[in-house]
């Protein structure tokens, strides 16, 4: 009599009855089917950002994360850079103390290397209430989200669907874009400290013994110590919990903690951006995409940077029809940036011997060698930029603009 369907509009969903001939009547049958213009699959920083600006631009955006809550397996120490801190809204309630000093240890742990910066670095955010912060600017624009729901979503059919789920992505999978196969793992524990009065100071340890192929750290800003490591799976000498108990004991003069101690951990990327990052059925963003600096493993930063890129992107393509578009999603160019660092990403993890480390702490502590690191550490390069809301009332900021709004500083 009638054919089964359903209708959505911005994600409502109409359902139609399907009836069988009245002499072989049945109970009816419900078809649902919900569609939207962009799923988005992960609701971190990464995702969550994606998703308020689609929404913004009027796209009916859907959220799906598999946690019931986001405050559940957080995987990042929560170290903002100040290129993030001046150029993104973050809570400030959430964000720690200030931390212009950093040190960096040898593996004796002796004669670090002092360095200050005159501007104010990095912050140490709870990262429980940044996402809450982002998920609830997130609903606030119009996007949808729902906890507690997998991917693939049954019943939901999305004209583009974005990656923000995590180091090792379904949707890079079931999309056919690369996925990351250069992986470090790392752990740390998080614990409360009466703070003291001693200046914030993120402290680094190179050690290959500890930490192959990365570092080990600790994290005092007067409210919340973090002390952890993380290396290449392949050459670790233990469980990484074991190895982060051995490291508190030989750093010694850790803060006592006030409070309880939280652990956490998990992959890193540290790759560099994968090359193929899109297609016509979707892209991938944060972890999923590999944007993580190659070096310093922090993905804060370029987790928003890329959020922002591809919401510009993703809105224009599905604005216009244009898959050209999507050729200004360029992983290839995105990680061109990064060659410098990849190279010394791959120097550092073939660095296997404690004496060679600390021959090269000889040179570190020369002022080119002083000048070197704090490039690193204290350094203004990062992934494109985007104009907060893309259209001809921005100016080009000093840089090269493509058609879909974007910015790229050198």
């Amino acid at each position: 009599m009638t054919a089964a369907g359903a209708y959505a509009v911005r994600g409502e969903c109409v359902k139609v009855l399907c009836a069988r001939p009245r002499e072989g009547l049945r109970a009816a049958t419900v078809a649902v089917m919900e569609k939207v213009d962009v799923l988005v699959v992960g609701a971190g920083l990464a995702g969550l950002h994606t998703a308020r600006l689609l929404a913004a631009r009027g796209f009916d955006v859907l959220v799906v994360d598999r946690r019931r809550t986001l405050g559940a397996g957080i995987r990042t120490t929560g170290i903002f850079v100040r290129r993030t801190l001046e150029d993104f809204a973050l809570p400030a309630g959430q964000l720690g103390p200030a931390i212009r000093r950093v040190l960096l240890y040898p593996p004796s742990l002796r004669a670090p290397v002092e360095l200050v910066s005159g501007r104010d670095e990095f912050r140490v955010a709870d990262m429980a209430g940044v996402y809450a912060h982002a998920l609830a600017a997130a609903r606030i624009a119009g996007a949808r989200v729902r906890l507690g729901v997998s991917y693939p979503v049954d019943g939901v059919v999305a004209r583009f669907t974005i990656g923000a789920d995590g180091v090792r992505s379904t949707v890079a999978r079931r999309l056919g874009l690369d996925v990351n196969r250069q992986v470090i793992v790392g752990v740390e524990e998080v614990f409360p400290v009466a703070g003291g009065g001693a200046e914030p100071t993120f402290h680094c340890v190179l050690d290959p013994r500890l930490a192959p192929g990365y570092l080990a750290w600790v994290v005092d800003d007067g409210r919340h110590a973090h002390v952890g490591l993380a290396g290449r799976p392949d050459r670790l000498a233990g469980p990484l919990p074991e190895l982060v108990r051995t490291f508190g004991r030989r750093f010694g003069a850790l803060p006592a903690a006030t409070g309880p101690v939280r652990r956490r951990g998990g992959p890193i990327p540290v790759g560099g951006v994968l090359r193929r990052l899109v297609c016509p059925q979707g892209l991938l963003v944060g972890d999923a995409a590999g944007a993580v600096s190659p070096l310093t493993a922090g993905g804060l930063d370029p987790c928003l940077r890329m959020a922002e890129l591809a919401a510009a992107v993703t809105g224009d393509y599905l604005r216009t029809g244009d898959v050209s578009v999507l050729r200004h999603y360029d992983g290839a160019a995105l990680r061109a940036r990064f060659r410098v660092r990849l190279l010394m990403r791959h120097a550092l993890s073939a660095v296997r011997s404690p004496a060679l480390t600390e021959a090269a702490f000889t040179a570190l502590r020369t002022p080119p060698g002083r000048a070197a690191a704090a490039r690193v550490l204290f350094g203004d390069g990062s992934f494109p930029d985007t104009p907060r809301r893309p259209g001809p009332a921005h100016g080009d900021a000093g840089g090269s603009r493509g058609p879909t709004g974007i910015v790229v500083r050198s």
